[in-house]
């Protein structure tokens, strides 16, 4: 062997080239980023919408409950159809019928008295349209960065940071202009989503192996349950994930976020929720520069920090520990996202990853709001401080199974 030789042996293997240095990725970046900073301005700008025109807090009920109803129902469909077509043209499409309804609703809002049922049926298109554009995502991350889990972390902090503003921009937008033009802009962000979408052509994923090109719907599902059906690490977080959305997300936000007010005041619990923003920037951070041979176990264990986010109101923090603890929890749950991400991408073939990818955020999302809706009647039954405590504890509890199970503590890095 020669010196040469010798020298590159023993040089480490060097890192994939930054994301950065990738146009695709960029207009992706733009798109995401996007798209994050309409969704981040929706929820008060239709907040505002529904009070203004008179039909009360149930009416905000309604409406959300038209918009994620379709975004439950539909997005297995999603994931099925970026993988017969493509993910791009399905997220271009979408982006275009989000950008239609917020027009419409802005329109309506500005020259007429709005009906409930047409908010809500405004909303419902486009949370048929947010199913068809999300599973599509995973399925573009690989084609368009060589460094998967850099271009998740850099994607995981957009996501923080357009969570942190979208909702003060509306705000402004709503308070010094009016909700119908807070509706204008939400419509503008989803178009330059599409506009930044529009060039990443070429982008067909490889069909899965031996299936047909023309096989129908119900077909392409089945093909995408075996997959997911078929990698033990896979189903056993999205079946533990579920368990968790329902006994921790669903209960934590709305009791901790009437606790945390009750106990700091509106300002403090602004300045908590900024705290737990931050920890989710340093997260994606951390995601950057951290590669764990087992990423799912780091993951796992980052995610551990999250039960303090209800542990704190339930057992009446100070504001300043409380403020730490946000930070650290918002760290560890954008860190476990990044892993568990890359995870995917680098494990699932590209053929049946935006499938496998509708599955992962259907069995995600899907029962959150069945905690959210128990969290009411089970805090006024047993307290919410009790509620809030055994979410912490169900959490605690629920990672030590995902860490117990073989396959998730076995799976590297990259695939094999």
């Amino acid at each position: 062997m020669t010196t040469d030789s010798l020298a590159d042996a023993a040089r480490p293997a060097a890192l994939p080239p930054s994301p950065w240095r990738s146009h695709r990725f960029r207009l992706l970046f733009l798109a995401r980023s996007s798209s994050l900073f309409a969704d981040g301005m929706l929820m008060v700008s239709l907040t505002a919408a529904v009070l203004r025109t008179g039909h009360g807090g149930s009416g905000v009920g309604y409406a959300l409950a038209a918009w994620m109803a379709p975004i439950v129902l539909l997005v297995l469909f999603g994931g099925v159809l970026a993988d017969r077509f493509t993910p791009q043209l399905m997220m271009v499409g979408a982006d275009a019928v989000r950008m239609l309804a917020m027009l419409a609703l802005g329109l309506l809002l500005a020259t007429t008295q709005v009906a409930l049922w047409q908010i809500m049926a405004l909303m419902a298109l486009s949370g048929a349209a947010t199913a068809m554009f999300q599973p599509g995502l995973a399925g573009i991350v690989p084609q368009v960065a060589e460094d998967i889990q850099r271009a998740n972390a850099l994607l995981r902090i957009s996501e923080a940071v357009c969570t942190l503003l979208g909702p003060g921009a509306a705000g402004l937008v709503v308070g010094y202009w009016s909700a119908a033009g807070s509706f204008t802009v939400i419509a503008a962000a989803f178009a330059l989503s599409a506009l930044g979408l529009l060039p990443l052509r070429g982008l067909r994923a490889a069909a899965a192996e031996s299936e047909d090109p023309q096989a129908p719907i119900w077909r392409r599902l089945a093909v995408g349950w075996r997959e997911f059906g078929s990698r033990p690490w896979l189903w056993g977080v999205i079946a533990l994930w579920s368990v968790y959305g329902l006994l921790v997300f669903g209960p934590a936000l709305p009791l901790g976020a009437v606790a945390l007010t009750d106990q700091h005041g509106s300002a403090g619990y602004g300045w908590i929720a900024s705290a737990d923003g931050a920890g989710t920037v340093v997260g994606g951070l951390l995601g950057m520069r951290v590669r764990p041979a087992r990423p799912l176990v780091a993951g796992a264990c980052a995610m551990l920090f999250f039960s303090l986010n209800p542990l704190a109101p339930a057992l009446h923090w100070p504001f300043a520990l409380t403020a730490a603890t946000g930070l650290v929890a918002g760290c560890g749950f954008a860190f476990w996202g990044v892993m568990w991400s890359t995870s995917v991408q680098t494990h699932i073939p590209l053929g049946v990853l935006s499938r496998v990818s509708a599955y992962d955020v259907a069995g995600s999302i899907m029962v959150i709001p069945v905690g959210r809706a128990l969290s009411g009647p089970v805090a006024a039954a047993f307290g919410t401080d009790h509620v809030l405590l055994f979410s912490a504890l169900a959490g605690l509890v629920l990672l030590a199974l995902m860490l117990a199970l073989p396959a998730v503590r076995a799976l590297p890095r990259t695939a094999p």
